[in-house]
């Protein structure tokens, strides 16, 4: 595991499944709030058990009809005081809740960014964003409606010192009315708060499109050295759901109270009409004293315990899934332990004529959950040179490419860039020399601007379209008065197959690293734009140390040097002339493709 990366702390039973004790790494930023809704609760608890004393001593003042007020008083500031520190604790509950899960999504987000490219590869996109969508807002309730509602609901039953008794049907009416206008209040009260769920979780959608959009694209933005400005803008996104969460948690702690004083009315009713029928001698202390008690300290605290243990579990299901990515270790941003020989100098420009290799595989071995791929794949490419990779499919040519990226490791032998191996060399530092277009071009959802600054955050207005000119997809721009602030749509789905290639090209040369990898730059083009893009690959090249993955043997017959590869394996190294005077699977590939008779 790498140096950067905790080990779990997270507590398990014996079956795997984590516990209560596994919240503890999460709340540690929030101990103060927490130690606040503790003290509010117990306080508030402690309250709510006085009632029933006060009521007696209400009761038993009118028995004896003596002055009531203040016990009344009394009895009024402790339902006011209740419900205060209800509705505060509440607040504070549910913001603390919100905090842990801004901390956790963002926390979540910049560790998917950086997994290993194989983690892509084995798991589901859709899975990791129900994993910091709705399983981090299922992680809320553990806070909010799990663990202190069971506390609390314990408490109160605990200190409930009566037992639910049958009342006469006369004061059940009364009941019933006041329970109906209490209701009456709470879903006035409450109306609100589909409109602003609605808008949390609108908030909530922009930050996972923000998450999938970047994760659609994770090798450019790994190649463009860009995870943390990504994670950054998920970050603000995160934020504005955060902000949105805190609304309706205001929302929720209104309510609360609302509908608690609603219910303490009923109560006082209760007390009012049932205290005159006890004057009367219509109804015994005990009974009425019993009727209360079922109400507030029986139903509610046994329902809340039954709500907070199905919330509490869904929540723990969703804290193991969330603990299941933080625990996959990250990309290794510093490589292997130091070299042999120490090395650091970097890629420069070099013309073909100085010695030495810009890229060399040396016996290199590899392959995907136990499929070989690539076996002993030796050659080197000079520095200034253009090299082209072909062959059949599923020979192993694109591997090669994301190897040199490190988005996979070699099994044996070695990569080297500059003469050192990629694995000791920082990624940061590797990534800065190389411009890697993939296959399919990916564009992020966007503008031509977003598009462009990730590889160059700094990049001026005249650069951009200096290299868009370059490129020649002034066009483009033509489209809508909005010029670089152009949308491209979901993927590019706004710009055409060669558009897309070209804008991609465009991020290499305008980070203007002096290695550049493409992988099947013409693939899916007609002979037209192919014969464009060539020029524009052309241009590009000059000056660099270019690997070209193609299929099209068009578009890299002028290469300086060709590599055939078969079945993971290096059958020959040559100029287009040579190899189709000597190696017959090369000349049977051109011979496909019409380039001989």
């Amino acid at each position: 595991m790498p140096a950067t990366t905790k080990p779990s702390e997270i507590d398990r039973d014996s079956r795997g499944r984590v516990g209560l004790a596994s919240l503890r790494p999460y709340l540690r930023g929030h101990r103060t709030s927490l130690i606040a809704v503790g003290a509010l609760s117990l306080l508030g608890t402690a309250l709510a058990l006085s009632q029933p004393v006060l009521v007696r001593s209400v009761l038993d003042r009118l028995a004896e009809r003596t002055e009531v007020s203040t016990p009344v008083a009394l009895l009024v500031a402790v339902l006011v005081g209740a419900a205060v520190l209800t509705g505060f604790r509440d607040f504070i509950l549910q913001r603390t809740a919100e905090r842990l899960v801004l901390s956790t999504r963002k926390r979540l987000a910049g560790h998917l960014l950086r997994l290993p490219v194989a983690e892509y590869d084995r798991r589901r996109t859709g899975d990791l964003l129900s994993r910091l969508g709705a399983d981090t807002t299922l992680l809320r309730t553990v806070i909010t409606s799990g663990v202190f509602d069971l506390v609390t609901g314990a408490i109160t039953v605990v200190g409930a010192t009566a037992a639910m008794v049958l009342i006469d049907g006369w004061l059940f009416g009364v009941t019933v009315v006041g329970l109906a206008i209490a209701l009456t209040v709470g879903l006035l009260t409450a109306r609100p708060l589909r409109a602003l769920s609605r808008a949390t979780q609108a908030r909530l959608g922009e930050m996972t499109s923000a998450v999938e959009r970047a994760l659609a694209a994770v090798r450019t933005i790994r190649a463009s050295r860009a995870e943390g400005r990504e994670a950054e803008i998920i970050g603000r996104h995160a934020h504005d759901a955060y902000r949105a969460g805190v609304r309706l948690a205001a929302r929720q702690a209104l309510v609360g109270p609302i509908s608690s004083t609603a219910m303490q009315a009923v109560l006082l009713l209760v007390l009012g009409v049932g205290g005159s029928r006890v004057a009367g001698g219509h109804l015994s202390v005990g009974s009425l004293v019993a009727f209360v008690l079922f109400m507030f300290y029986v139903f509610m605290p046994l329902g809340q315990a039954i709500r907070a243990y199905v919330q509490l579990q869904s929540g723990l299901a969703a804290l193991e899934r969330i603990e299941e990515v933080l625990r996959t270790p990250p990309e290794n941003p510093s490589g292997l332990p130091k070299p042999r020989v120490a090395d650091s100098m970097g890629v420069t420009r070099r013309n073909g004529s100085d010695r030495g290799a810009a890229v060399e595989f040396d016996r290199v071995v590899f392959g995907y959950d136990g499929t070989p791929v690539l076996r002993e794949v030796s050659f080197s490419v000079p520095f200034g040179s253009r090299t082209a990779v072909v062959g059949p499919s599923a020979a192993g040519k694109s591997t090669l490419l994301m190897l040199v990226e490190r988005f996979y490791d070699v099994q044996s032998g070695s990569v080297r860039v500059a003469g050192r191996d990629v694995r000791h060399k920082p990624l940061a530092d590797l990534r800065g020399q190389l411009g890697y277009v993939e296959q399919e071009a990916p564009v992020l959802a966007g503008t031509l601007r977003d598009n462009l600054t990730l590889v160059a955050p700094e990049a001026t207005e005249d650069q951009l379209l200096r290299v868009l000119a370059e490129v020649r997809l002034e066009h483009v721009l033509a489209r809508t008065p909005k010029g670089l602030d152009t949308e491209v749509g979901e993927r590019g789905v706004l710009l055409s197959g060669g558009e897309r290639q070209r804008l991609a090209i465009a991020r290499c040369l305008l980070a203007d690293q002096p290695i550049l990898l493409m992988d099947e730059p013409t693939s899916n083009l007609d002979a037209r734009n192919e014969a464009r893009l060539r020029e524009l690959i052309d241009r590009a090249t000059v000056d660099r140390t270019t690997i070209i993955v193609a299929h099209r043997l068009s578009t890299v017959v002028d290469a300086d040097q060709i590599v055939v590869l078969d079945r993971g394996e290096v059958v020959d190294v040559g100029s287009h002339r040579e190899l189709t005077g000597r190696n017959d699977l090369y000349r049977e590939l051109a011979r496909h493709q019409l380039m001989l008779s």
